[in-house]
């Protein structure tokens, strides 16, 4: 069975007046959906991304359509922690106050194990679980230095939990990310600060479609209980849930944002 995606929800003004970070924002992948609806819900957000070119583009586009006191676009490579620091203080700079960071920017990669160079396993491992700490450090040193609390939200993978064939990279990155939001979670709690993570299976964008095989794709797809990937608002509207005070209740939790059976 193959089921068309739903109708596309509208805002709540779930956020007014927060103000978020994305890391990985620029294009149309899980990034740029997220930083759309938490505009949407009615906060003020810094998207930031490695490419220059392409987060100018999505930062224009964004601000054309909710003004640039609600958006701005700062260039951040998480493996770099001065970039990543620089981030958050422009954050902070612009708009005053850091209430919702969001870690999505993540490397992948296809290479069997037997086969898998350092160089390979610690590219995917830099820019996927330790960008994710350098941020969720910065991120939490701020928060509690404020005392207002605030809400990390991290992008993990179900390939965290199942295996696959090429990924062992990536799969222990995402693995590591998991536990890392479990214990970030149990530490901030002291502070008022929530710690959760998403954890997709299959959000179609153009570039998973160039690094992926049309019969991996089909695959994949085959798995989902829907039998379609999902839209990368999809996985942005749980997001928007764990940033927001419905989830006001849940810390140290990994979401699994999927319809695939084993």
């Amino acid at each position: 069975m193959t089921s068309a995606p739903p109708p596309y929800l509208p805002g709540h003004q779930l956020l007014t007046g927060r103000c978020a970070v994305v890391t990985a924002a620029a294009g149309a992948g899980i990034g740029g959906a997220t930083a759309r609806r938490l505009l949407e819900e009615g906060a003020r957000v810094v998207i930031s991304d490695a490419h220059a070119r392409r987060l100018k583009e999505s930062g224009a586009e964004l601000a054309a359509e909710f003004g640039t006191d609600r958006v701005t676009a700062r260039p951040c490579d998480v493996t770099d922690d001065d970039q990543v620091t620089a981030l958050f203080e422009h954050a902070e700079e612009h708009h005053g106050r850091l209430d919702i960071v969001v870690n999505n920017a993540g490397l992948g990669g296809t290479a069997d194990l037997v086969d898998m160079t350092d160089e390979q396993w610690n590219k995917v491992l830099d820019v996927t679980l330790n960008g994710t700490f350098r941020c969720t450090r910065a991120a939490l040193r701020r928060m509690k230095a404020a005392g207002a609390g605030g809400v990390v939200v991290n992008n993990a993978s179900v390939i965290g939990w199942r295996a696959q064939r090429g990924q062992a990279h990536y799969a222990a990155a995402k693995a590591g990310v998991m536990a890392l939001t479990r214990c970030a979670a149990v530490e901030a709690a002291a502070y008022g600060v929530r710690v959760n993570a998403v954890s997709p299976s299959l959000a179609m964008h153009p570039h998973l479609a160039k690094v992926t095989t049309p019969e991996l794709l089909e695959e994949l797809t085959g798995r989902e209980a829907f039998g379609r990937c999902a839209e990368p608002w999809e996985v942005a509207n749980v997001i928007v849930f764990l940033a927001s005070g419905y989830s006001s209740y849940l810390t140290g939790e990994v979401l699994s944002v999927s319809s695939q059976h084993p």
